[in-house]
């Protein structure tokens, strides 16, 4: 009874402990977590691990190493892969919830606590990860540091099998492989079949007249070597039953390499679209920010020239599979899937992602798409196009922050140019960027030389940068999102109090925006560290 209230006491102890949770957290993304920022970083130095002690091994064969070398294979090396081994089988499952969890259903059921049931449980979870290939594999690449037993240097070869764990394209050869693992189990047996019937009819009808069959061993490794194709010629057949025994076989054996190819072909045909696509979300994982383009069409390609031109970040998804290909040869990020579906954006971090932009043909289409995109995030940026009028409201209330219709637009546009050509040539030059001069925003930093300034009291020309105005939020809601209750100050006077989070709508050319902005950001940092 006592030991079994320490075992409790004990999983209570280390449930409720911050600091184990979060180290035992930190080993185990480190680890297993791809999406993890330090785990490349790991992986990397696990794989310079692998591959100097497999040439160190390698050397030692024919000459003798230096002591330092010998020191850094068997103690280092050899201590990172235990340590590496032991944090693998920690971090596997959480000893502690299995006792938690008896414990509980013991109170709630009111009987005795089962000590024996839990410590069996707890050897049986770990006993599931030691007798898995990778930690076998794991576990025999250890072996080779013992140079005292020269036979288990043989096992140098597990050492290579762990880059199995941190190469992803190798992963993801295996799972391919694995997704047919039926097919090939059969390809397999039949395959061990032929072997076996042709082996055992070669040596009843060679073993008396063919010196090079000594053995049944002799007749498999032949039969083996001929249905591959190899065909090495140390072996051959003396008899013409064995000759006739050969020609079925070389045929049967090409036929199973046909076989053995369409298998693994048709493998990559139909899991190529999710390896891609996987690779591609954990590229995506890794940048910083981000902007999400629902809809590879005319609008989309212009929106994504200009954020190429910006060197901003991102994501094309797309239904049409043409498209997605056209997007992915002009070297952009793009996934072939249906953004109005909650699995599309299931791994997406929206709190890196900078808008997102639904822009496909159809209205409706736009509208599932922003009630999907809603469902994940309720703040991030959303900007929709739309065509028909009626469907602007049924936007508005999927949640889109803004809406594009290019018709109106284009409307206005062609009815201005005819009444001002001058002057909205002059704007579509800003509007386009034309000789380097654009419209951009700025945001009011907290401590920043912004900060409380009055509008008179900033030099804009020295910047040579001219003030529209200034967009204010009414409701005290964080920055100028479209969506939120806000009011846009044209010309504001030059007693006008600028606040932290108000926009500046300013115009100049991109250079001169540039460092404008680079300036409020390091008046705001230079604040801050004279605080501290």
């Amino acid at each position: 009874m006592k030991f079994s209230q320490l075992l409790v006491d004990f999983a209570f102890l280390l449930d409720n402990s911050p600091t184990y949770n979060k180290v035992k957290r930190f080993f185990r993304n480190l680890l297993t977590n791809d999406d993890y920022k330090y785990k490349r970083y790991f992986d990397y130095f696990m794989i310079f691990l692998i591959l100097s002690s497999v040439v160190i091994i390698i050397e030692e064969v024919k000459t003798p190493i230096s002591k330092w070398l010998y020191y850094y294979d068997v103690y280092f090396v050899t201590g990172v892969f235990i340590v590496e081994y032991l944090l693998r089988l920690w971090v596997y499952n959480d000893i502690h919830k299995i006792i938690i969890e008896e414990f509980e259903n013991s109170v709630f059921l009111e009987r005795e606590f089962d000590t024996k049931k839990v410590l069996k449980e707890i050897i049986r979870s770990k006993l599931e990860y030691i007798l898995s290939p990778l930690s076998i594999i794991d576990l025999l690449a250890i072996l080779p540091s013992y140079r005292e037993v020269r036979i288990l240097r043989i096992f140098v070869l597990f050492r290579v099998f762990k880059l199995l764990r941190y190469s992803q394209n190798i992963q993801h050869f295996l799972q391919v492989l694995t997704s047919k693992k039926v097919e090939l189990f059969t390809l397999l047996i039949l395959v061990a079949f032929v072997i076996l019937i042709s082996g055992i009819s070669l040596y009843v009808f060679e073993e008396h007249a063919n010196p090079n069959i000594n053995t049944l061993f002799d007749a498999f490794y032949w039969s083996l070597v001929t249905i591959s194709t190899v065909g090495y010629g140390d072996i051959t057949p003396v008899t013409t039953e064995g000759r006739g025994i050969t020609i079925v076989i070389i045929l049967t054996g090409i036929g199973l390499i046909s076989f053995a190819t369409s298998i693994i072909v048709s493998a990559f045909s139909e899991r190529l679209e999710e390896v891609r696509t996987n690779r591609i979300l954990s590229a995506i994982k890794r940048l910083e920010e981000y902007y999400i383009i629902c809809g590879y069409t005319h609008m989309a390609r212009l929106f994504v020239k200009r954020l190429e031109r910006d060197k901003k970040s991102f994501l094309i998804i797309d239904l049409d599979k043409k498209v997605v290909d056209e997007a992915l040869n002009a070297g952009y990020l793009a996934i072939c899937a249906d953004a109005s579906k909650k699995d599309t954006f299931k791994n997406i971090n929206f709190d890196k992602v900078k808008a997102v932009m639904a822009l496909t043909d159809s209205d409706m289409h736009n509208i599932y798409i922003c009630l999907n995109i809603r469902s994940f995030s309720k703040d991030v940026f959303l900007v929709s196009r739309t065509i028909d009028t009626s469907s602007q409201k049924k936007l508005k209330l999927a949640g889109a922050d803004y809406l594009i219709s290019p018709y109106i637009t284009a409307g206005l546009f062609a009815a201005k140019v005819i009444e001002q050509p001058i002057a909205i040539e002059a704007i579509n030059d800003i509007l386009t960027a034309r000789k380097n001069a654009l419209c951009d925003q700025v945001e009011v930093i907290h401590d920043s030389f912004l900060d409380g300034a009055r509008v008179g009291e900033i030099d804009f020309s020295r910047y040579k940068l001219i003030l529209l105005g200034v967009v204010r939020s009414l409701d005290g809601s964080k920055g100028a999102k479209w969506g939120a209750n806000r009011r846009f100050i044209f010309n504001p006077p030059a007693d006008f109090v600028l606040k932290v989070d108000d926009i500046l709508v300013i115009m100049g050319y991109s250079i001169s925006i540039s460092h404008f902005k680079s300036e409020v950001i390091e008046s705001s940092l230079k604040n801050v560290r004279k605080k501290r």
